[in-house]
């Protein structure tokens, strides 16, 4: 599963690219050795590069770069990045640009119809997955919403662990909570089946090994593991979606400017603590109690009070902030605002039913009645 420059090599070399758009955030291009790499292996081809400019992926910057691919008619577009740029890529690559596109995303009414040429990902950090989702975001006024189809799935991907060591530990926190989430979430995610269990739990356990080194005393081994763990992540929730947690990361992201995993990690075990104390609501077809158990087998707690201190341990070995006071967060001033900007969708998938009230209480540290 894992890569190296030799394998993107082969894939650039290939005559029919002639014509190649690299997709990239310019600090992360530059730090991970991206940029030299691939001046060493894209001669004789044409090249366009664009470096993304916003922190999150925004409509007005997706049209930009979309209305570029059309225009260069690249034969390969090389997306190489963070969950941003590949996201921006996975839609740049089945969209067009036309009056209602703002309207048709927040209906999540696009009329999907193919692609406009090939994709290949290679991606920076370990964690978002989006190198193998049916899925991609883009915020349109402040708020998330999701495209979602088979046709987002790129060509191909390449796990290049030397790419990902030189990012700054924050990012590497961020990113790498974001694929434990991911699994977890999948694992009780109501769209979970056999086949997103198998890679959630294989996920796991490479993430609960490699999680806080990789953050803390990164080697190779460590990178390579936490990038199969996103990577198998992202495979589960391309299958189950993500839940609560998720849903309610992203209105944290486009307010107070928190990197999507850090924001995930604000709330993740008050949330699967109401989901496990409303066990007898469950909406699975499967049994939840059983996923709990596997989920406390694997994090080696005997309850759900000590999985929470698990994680909170976790987040405190890579300095995952979760005080709201120190984060400059004042959730009864800006209730109406996050409210609003929860992914309904990913609310959905919740194996328990939870609403706006629900939330508000759990975040607000106020006990549910």
């Amino acid at each position: 599963m894992i890569n190296s420059i030799k394998d993107i090599e082969i894939l650039i070399n290939n005559e029919k690219f002639k014509k190649i758009f690299i997709l990239c955030g310019q600090n992360s291009f530059h730090k991970s050795g991206a940029k030299n790499f691939f001046k060493d292996i894209s001669n004789g081809k044409i090249v366009n590069i664009f470096y993304k400019k916003s922190e999150i992926p925004i409509l007005e910057e997706l049209i930009e770069i979309t209305n570029k691919v059309k225009k260069f008619e690249p034969d390969l577009i090389l997306a190489i990045g963070g969950g941003a740029v590949i996201d921006y890529a996975k839609i740049a690559n089945i969209v067009e640009i036309r009056p209602d596109l703002a309207q048709l995303i927040t209906s999540y009414s696009y009329p999907y119809k193919e692609k406009f040429t090939r994709l290949a990902t290679v991606p920076t950090t370990a964690g978002s997955g989006a190198e193998v989702t049916s899925n991609a975001v883009i915020y349109v006024d402040g708020v998330k919403h999701s495209f979602e189809s088979e046709l987002l799935i790129p060509d191909d991907f390449f796990l290049i662990p030397e790419l990902i060591l030189s990012a700054p530990n924050k990012i590497k926190a961020s990113a790498g909570f974001d694929a434990i989430a991911q699994a977890l979430e999948s694992l009780v995610s109501k769209k979970s089946n056999d086949q997103s269990v198998d890679y959630a739990l294989n996920s796991l356990k490479y993430s609960i090994k490699n999680f806080t080194s990789f953050v803390n005393e990164p080697n190779l081994e460590n990178a390579s593991e936490m990038s199969i763990a996103a990577n198998l992540a992202g495979k589960a929730i391309s299958i189950s979606k993500t839940t609560v947690p998720h849903a309610t990361s992203y209105p944290f992201t486009s307010l107070f400017n928190i990197s999507h995993g850090h924001a995930v990690s604000l709330f993740f075990e008050k949330f699967f603590t109401f989901n496990f104390e409303n066990l007898h609501n469950s909406e699975t077809t499967f049994d939840l109690k059983k996923r709990f158990d596997l989920i406390f087998e694997l994090f080696n707690v005997k309850n759900i009070t000590d999985f929470g201190s698990k994680i909170s341990l976790l987040k405190k070995q890579v300095k995952l902030e979760d005080n709201l006071d120190k984060l400059n967060i004042d959730i009864t001033k800006n209730a109406d605002k996050i409210l609003n900007g929860i992914n309904l969708l990913r609310l959905g998938n919740n194996p328990i039913k939870i609403d706006g009230r629900d939330i508000y209480k759990i975040m607000s540290n106020k006990i549910i009645l």
